[in-house]
């Protein structure tokens, strides 16, 4: 039985469709208000909402905008008087699944409900069928609003079209994997395979392997012929991340493949050749690497024909809290939460820390929130933020005492940093906040170290 929302202050009319839905096998839940329709969203279990589009707190716009953000695949349907259907249009456009004017015909309501409904589930089943491929198929979210990001985004426009190769340069976490895919789904390779391979994730005497692949007998238990990355990305792309980390001695025979479109499997004398589109990155700074002599200058200049370097997220804070309601949203979706928020003082904190891990960090920290987080807004208490020691970022697979210690230690620093910031430094201040005593605040600085 489907579960239907109604959000009506006519108690009439509330009656009517409850007697007319019922009668056709629905269940019904009704509020009067766009906070208890709100409410309802959040709850869970519903299937579709009817809302009227003017309500004494408000517009059932807001209902809309709440679905659309937490539940995408519920159909909203607008009941409006005549005067509104301009309004109704507008609402369509922003995602509503139709407009019903008043008075209406009962029947009418039903069969839209039941399409609605019908269609909701050929959706969910398109999606699900969509994330079983992911891996060939996805395509990255983009997110950002600062100039920096958009000159960015002009750069990989431009060069996505063509076969030119791309060199993305930038700290971890800073979203290089992102715009390698990117650069592929714009480009006319985009419906053949996108392969990523971390030449620092992968064991230094196995690089050359997963890259170019094996005869069957090139050693001891190769039983049969494993294609490499290269072949597996024919007529596609490869992205090679952390390529800064690659032996000198897999150099030279990658620079032969940019080169001349042509390699041999370990243990085998047949050349193969592909057709490959490169994209490479490194969180190094390559030039000087090759100036050292631990990268070759010759595959540092085939590489470096378009080169993109993409700032740490701290040098274009306009991103930082577009990003952070993008993930905000995902996560509630994920994990079934309903309208969550950041309060002002989180997005302060949020535009205020260093985000040394960049889009990485601030995803972590965002998941962790919504885990946290069992109102409405996401506050200060809730987000932990990744200490700059390494031996502060809670290790999940830890002992249950050493989680709980580290999470302990990350929950007081989080605490005492939030203290600092409300009371602009005041030590006597955050104590109060804090509700500890002066001295146990300069030991606890102290001891973890906060600036």
């Amino acid at each position: 039985m489907n579960n239907i929302l109604i959000v009506e202050d006519k108690k009439s009319m509330v009656d009517m469709l409850r007697k007319s839905l019922q009668s056709e096998g629905f269940s019904i839940v009704t509020t009067n208000s766009v906070q208890g329709g709100l409410n309802m969203l959040s709850a869970g279990g519903i299937d579709a909402v009817v809302t009227d589009l003017k309500l004494p707190d408000g517009q059932g716009i807001e209902i809309l905008k709440a679905a659309k953000e937490c539940h995408p695949f519920i159909p909203v349907i607008i009941m409006t008087a005549y005067g509104s259907i301009e309004i109704a249009v507008k609402a369509v456009k922003d995602g509503a699944y139709d407009f019903i004017t008043k008075p209406f015909d009962p029947d009418h309501l039903v069969l839209l409900l039941r399409r609605a409904i019908s269609e909701k589930a050929v959706n969910k089943e398109n999606i699900i069928i969509k994330n079983e491929f992911a891996d060939f198929f996805k395509i990255p979210d983009i997110v950002g609003e600062s100039l920096i990001w958009k000159k960015i985004l002009e750069k990989v426009k431009r060069v996505s079209p063509l076969k030119t190769t791309v060199l993305l340069l930038g700290e971890s976490g800073t979203g290089k994997e992102l715009l390698a895919r990117t650069i592929h789904h714009l480009s006319p390779r985009s419906g053949n395979p996108f392969v990523a391979i971390n030449c620092a994730a992968v064991p230094k005497d196995l690089v050359e392997n997963e890259i170019f692949g094996h005869e069957k007998g090139a050693f001891t238990g190769a039983h049969e012929i494993k294609h490499g990355k290269f072949e597996l990305a024919d007529k596609g792309t490869i992205f090679l991340d952390e390529i800064g980390d690659m032996s000198l001695t897999l150099q030279s025979k990658l620079l032969r493949i940019l080169q001349e479109s042509e390699f041999e499997r370990v243990g085998g004398t047949k050349t193969l050749k592909v057709d490959v589109r490169v994209i490479a990155a490194s969180n190094k700074d390559l030039q000087k690497e090759a100036e050292k002599g631990n990268f070759r200058d010759d595959l540092f200049y085939r590489l470096n024909v378009f080169p993109i370097f993409i700032p740490p997220l701290r040098e274009r804070t306009d991103d930082i809290l577009p990003i952070a309601r993008f993930f905000l949203s995902q996560f509630c979706m994920n994990m079934g939460k309903g309208v969550i928020s950041f309060s002002q003082e989180s997005e302060r904190i949020l535009l205020n820390n260093e985000w040394k891990g960049n889009v990485r960090e601030l995803r972590n920290a965002i998941e962790r929130a919504v885990i946290l987080c069992d109102g409405l807004y996401v506050l200060p208490e809730h987000l932990i933020f990744e200490s700059k020691k390494s031996g502060d970022i809670i290790d999940w697979e830890a002992p249950l005492h050493e989680v709980v210690e580290s999470a302990l230690r990350s929950v007081e620093i989080t605490k005492i940093q939030n203290a600092m910031r409300q009371s602009q430094g005041n030590k006597t201040r955050a104590a109060e906040l804090l509700k500890i005593s002066y001295k146990t605040l300069l030991t606890k600085i102290k001891e973890y170290g906060i600036e």
